[in-house]
């Protein structure tokens, strides 16, 4: 049997204002291609389907319209999809009844009966091609303070956190009413969080445990789970030997993951269990320029230009760009002159900003102007606004301007 972990697209996610439809459509036209060409069993998506917790109708059409095209193009396809912390739950649960009769689990939220976690919706059967059940796949989407029975905020644990002593125990739990069930199969878990140890990208991924905690231990996943099957960090990343894993983001979705190895993971049950990445393009090549630290603008566009981009490429499927400039001259001029310069290429703007420069700035001003001037505090302010020294321009508008108080 072979299984394919994937997680965090964020369909419907827009890059300063840019839809990233396009690059979606793509992704999930090639995901298609290696769901056949793999010979895969079973999809599982580990939550962040959609970039927010409200999805536009073009977003769930896309979404829907590619788990239909999966099942066409490989019947018998199963597939498991748990929500993530920018999925609205209760709206990933809606179509599940109806999707459920063609093999697609969609879970938004942990489902119980009384206390008790209803393992008939969350413990799903992976079957090969004779009917035998060749794994089952706990599938847990991401937990809220309310799915941690027993949780009181600020309580201590033995040697933990009471947040990660609560999900600890919730997952011991559900593990030991799922190995009644397994009959000896192995078990695949699903969750959306962040484990301790996991190396996150900067500005991409919020905090999201609950009551201020941050991260869990690798090991909240008791020992008997074959794999634990993760999402949340965009870095396609092993933890615990490998035994706990993300599967990454699908292609940049910040600058921070520009460099990143995108793509998915496939797992081989075959007298044992085996996991291997296989890498994916980005379906639209997304920039630094400069690759590190800042440059002047002239360098900036010097390097622009040096990239020949194709002006025939579709407006969503040209690429991104992200600039830092060094200052020399007002913040607001630069970033008017930048902005017009790029209307020249056939580029997108994702970010633009100054790295500011280490020129002294007085921590406060001066209690009283017996010990300054009008003159140096308007200096002062230049600086810390636009990163660089006012010159002969800007000193001769300002003392115009104290000439008329």
């Amino acid at each position: 049997m072979r299984i394919l972990h994937t997680a965090d697209w964020h369909i419907g996610q827009t890059l300063n204002g840019w839809s990233r439809e396009a690059e979606h459509r793509a992704f999930l036209d090639h995901l298609a291609d290696v769901i056949v060409a793999e010979d895969v069993d079973a999809l599982i998506v580990a939550g962040d389907v959609f970039d927010g917790i409200n999805p536009s109708a073009d977003s769930m059409r896309l979404l829907y319209g590619a788990l239909i095209g999966f099942l066409r193009r490989r019947p018998g396809l199963k597939i498991i999809m748990t929500a993530g912390n920018h999925d609205g739950a209760a709206r990933f649960d809606a179509p599940e009844q109806a999707f459920r009769e063609l093999g697609i689990h969609l879970i938004g939220t942990l489902h119980r009966t009384g206390a008790i976690v209803d393992l008939d919706r969350h413990l799903i059967p992976l079957c090969d091609a004779t009917g035998f059940v060749r794994a089952q796949v706990l599938a847990v989407p991401f937990l809220r303070a309310a799915d941690l029975p027993g949780l009181s905020l600020g309580a201590a644990g033995v040697g933990e956190s009471a947040v990660v002593a609560a999900t600890r125990a919730l997952h011991a739990t559900m593990v030991d009413a799922a190995l009644l069930r397994a009959n000896g199969v192995p078990i695949i878990a699903m969750g959306h969080l962040t484990c301790a140890g996991g190396l996150e990208s900067e500005g991409a991924e919020r905090r999201i445990m609950i009551g201020g905690e941050h991260a869990a231990p690798p090991d909240i996943f008791p020992a008997a789970l074959a794999y634990v099957a993760l999402g949340h960090l965009h870095r396609a990343q092993s933890l615990d030997g490998g035994r706990v894993r993300y599967a990454g983001s699908p292609f940049p979705l910040s600058a921070t993951e520009i460099g990143y190895d995108h793509g998915v993971t496939i797992l081989d049950l075959a007298g044992g269990l085996t996991h291997r990445h296989i890498p994916f393009a980005s379906p639209v090549p997304c920039l630094r320029l400069p690759k590190t630290g800042a440059a002047p603008l002239p360098e900036v566009e010097a390097a622009l230009a040096a990239l020949a981009f194709s002006t025939a490429t579709p407006r969503g499927l040209q690429p991104f760009v992200h600039i830092t400039l060094t200052p020399d001259r007002p913040a607001a001029s630069l970033l008017a002159e930048a902005e017009a310069m790029l209307e020249r290429y056939p580029v997108r703007l994702a970010s633009l900003r100054i790295q500011r420069s280490a020129i002294e700035v007085r921590d406060a001003p001066p209690p009283t102007l017996d010990d300054t001037t009008p003159e140096n505090l308007f200096i002062d302010a230049f600086r810390a606004t636009n990163g660089t020294e006012p010159d002969d321009r800007h000193l001769a508008a300002f003392r115009d301007a104290l000439a008329e108080v």
